[in-house]
Parts: C-alpha cells; structure tokens; sequence
C-alpha cells in the first residue's frame, strides 16, 4: 500500500543492477523517485518500465561532483561492484566511493536528511574470521587490485560514522554479500553472471582455482527487503549490519547447479586464483535478524531459475 506521506527519495547509481531494483520498490510503495546514475555501469534499460511514471524521475550525473537537490531522504549505491568495472578505472573508483560519500552526506546535512550507505562484505577482505560478524574489522590488503574498491568502501564507512558523530546526521549502513539476479550486467566478471551466460553460450564455465572456495548468495528481492527496512529502522541503529544470505556454497556446487538448471552441456575448465580473492565469504546475518526483523526467503535453486530465465530473453534478444 502507498504511503500516505510519499518522501522524496534520491537513489543514487539507481539505474544499476541492485539501484534499479530498490527504485521499482520505492515506486511502488508510493514515493518520489530521483534516480541519478552516470551509466558508467548502469543502463536506461534498468529503468526503463519506469520512465514516464510521474513519481520517478531520471537524472544523468557523477556524484564525484556535488549535487543540488531537494530530498528527504537517500541511498547512495554509486560504484561499480564488480571487479572488471571497478579495477578498469581505480582511481576513479576510489574518487566515486570517497568524493560521492562526501558529496552526498554534504547534502543530507544540508538537508537534514537520512541517509543509507551501501557498503560491501569487501571491507573484510581475506577473513581470518568465518562468519564474518560486524565486530570484525577485517583482512584487507590496502595495495592490492582490489584495493581501489575494498578500502574506498572502508573509508566511506569512516564518513560516515565521522558525519554521525560530528553533525549528528542520521545515518545507516548495510553490509551488502555477493546478491544476484535479474538486471546482472552479462559482463562484470562476477561468478553467477559468468556462469549462467557461459553455460547458455555452450562455453566452458571458468572455475577459478581448485572451485572449493566459498560464497553465499543472496537473491536481489531480499536484499532489497532488508535495505529499506534498514532505512525505515529507529533512528538510534545505523549498522553496519550484514545483508546476504548465509547459505555457503562451493564454486563447484554453484557450476553443478547452473549447468542443471539451464540443461547445458559445458565443461569445467580451471584458471589460476585472482590476486587477493577471498577464500571464504559468509555473513552472520544474527543482528539483521534481531534488528530489522529480517532473514532471507529465495532459496538459491529459485533466484537462479529467475535469473537463468532473464538471461536467456537477453541473449535471444
């Protein structure tokens, strides 16, 4: 149901993967949208069934570069996520996730308006620590290729909580773990993307390593689930709280699963491990559950056939 006081809310990288997703939502509950994206990563094409409506509005910007507007309230998801896009251009990178946090808690302290960071399961690097906790401070190399976007995210979340203490702002911040789904760039290097595009291309899925390293997934409905009720959450919790699924699988349970469910015929083929990539990735999700009420519903089988399914119209388009 509408709100019955619809705020106006700034997404900004709303025309991405994860952004374009939240602004359906906002939309549909009856808010004003402005969507602005500098479609370094992002597609008209993610917010397309939205355009025309009259409470979205789409707005071509760089939030490197400061931005005057009027809002009640923003999420600030501007950065590349993946890394082909965010190592491509690292300095940039780093410019998008410190210059944007600055630019952005600049303007909802003019504003005096809430806002929500989207960080990353990245600031904890390498863990040494399984699951990983919100109390831990992480294993990150800050020279590596990874750095531009693991340590830019560390030092958004420093403003942050810097903006929190120093001028009171209302602030949240969300951890978000490896999310999947529909609106997934067929090309950004990231492993549900590559192998579902790879086994309905006939390629050989590319399993880095010995495949026996780990990730949870997380389906983009939940994560969206659990970003705009941590936005809505009382005042006094900012995070950073743990978004994703707990669920833990190897890289060869996910090849295995991808390869059923489209029916393909590919082969597994080993390439050598990416600098600095993790050996394991799981969220302890204990505080989102007790704070926001929250735990996942889509079972990775389920995400994958919704995401196999939007992949397969993309390539026969």
């Amino acid at each position: 149901m509408p709100y019955a006081d619809s705020r106006r809310i700034l997404v900004t990288g709303g025309a991405g993967f994860l952004g374009s997703h939240l602004c359906d939502r906002l939309v549909a509950r009856g808010d004003d949208v402005l969507c602005v994206d500098n479609f370094y990563t992002g597609t008209k094409r993610n917010v397309a069934r939205l355009l025309g409506h009259e409470r979205f509005e789409l707005l071509r910007h760089d939030v490197t570069f400061p931005l005057y507007v009027e809002v009640d309230r923003i999420f600030n998801f501007a950065c590349p996520a993946s890394p082909i896009h965010y190592q491509y251009d690292p300095v940039q990178t780093t410019k998008t996730s410190v210059h944007g946090a600055i630019n952005m808690l600049g303007l909802a302290k003019r504003l005096g308006a809430r806002i929500l960071q989207a960080s990353t399961s990245e600031v904890y690097g390498d863990p040494e620590v399984h699951p990983q906790t919100e109390s831990y401070w992480g294993r990150v190399n800050p020279i590596g290729f990874r750095s531009c976007y693991d340590e830019g995210k560390r030092c958004a979340e420093t403003l942050f909580f810097d903006y929190r203490r120093q001028h009171d702002l209302e602030i949240k911040v969300v951890r978000i773990f490896n999310t999947y789904g529909p609106r997934m760039h067929p090309h950004d290097g990231r492993v549900v993307s590559n192998f579902i595009v790879q086994a309905l291309a006939g390629d050989d899925l590319t399993i880095h390593g010995d495949g026996s390293q780990t990730r949870s997934f997380c389906y983009v409905d939940d994560l969206v689930d659990a970003t705009l009720l941590a936005m809505d959450s009382p005042a006094g919790f900012t995070g950073p709280v743990n978004l994703g699924n707990p669920a833990e699988f190897t890289m060869l349970e996910l090849a295995d699963t991808v390869l059923r469910l489209t029916g393909s015929r590919s082969r597994l083929v080993q390439r050598p491990l990416p600098d600095d990539d993790p050996r394991q990735r799981q969220p302890d999700i204990g505080l989102a559950r007790s704070a926001l009420g929250w735990a996942p519903r889509v079972s990775l089988e389920d995400g994958l056939k919704e995401t196999i399914l939007y992949f397969r119209k993309l390539m026969q388009a």
